[in-house]
């Protein structure tokens, strides 16, 4: 890794269950991310403004309610209205592949499903970070 990225991860909308979210934050951190939880109920509000205020690099968003269509990309354009657009979102949850694709067309840059390796997690988010950072130089 360049350089310690910071990744916020967050749970929009009314889900509770945190289990997934707690894990891909501690698996993040152990492989050198820094990681911000936002904790359960966010808005799509909350989440651009704590990436606004932590200056995060990514934003992951768990999701297993079945509102993915509709809260991913109210998060995206709330993070464009804060001129965030080059903040990296990737998602999980239980997700239909049909609306995966969906959502990679929206600009989302992964999505991964229950049973996805914390490893693969980690080296994609690392490998599209890395990447960000080699367009800039």
């Amino acid at each position: 890794m360049k350089c310690p990225y910071r990744v916020v991860v967050a749970k929009p909308g009314l889900d509770g269950h945190d289990r997934g979210a707690k894990t891909i934050t501690r698996a993040l951190r152990d492989h050198g991310f820094e990681v911000i939880y936002t904790g359960l109920h966010q808005t799509p509000e909350q989440i651009a403004e704590t990436v606004l205020q932590e200056d995060a690099d990514a934003v992951g968003l768990s999701l297993l309610s079945g509102a993915h269509l509709t809260l991913f990309p109210r998060v995206m354009q709330e993070l464009r209205d804060r001129d965030l657009g080059d903040v990296l979102v990737f998602g999980g949850g239980v997700i239909p592949d049909g609306d995966a694709r969906a959502l990679r067309e929206q600009g989302v840059g992964a999505v991964f499903g229950p049973g996805s390796s914390l490893k693969q997690i980690n080296v994609w988010l690392e490998h599209e970070l890395d990447g960000r950072d080699d367009g800039e130089n």
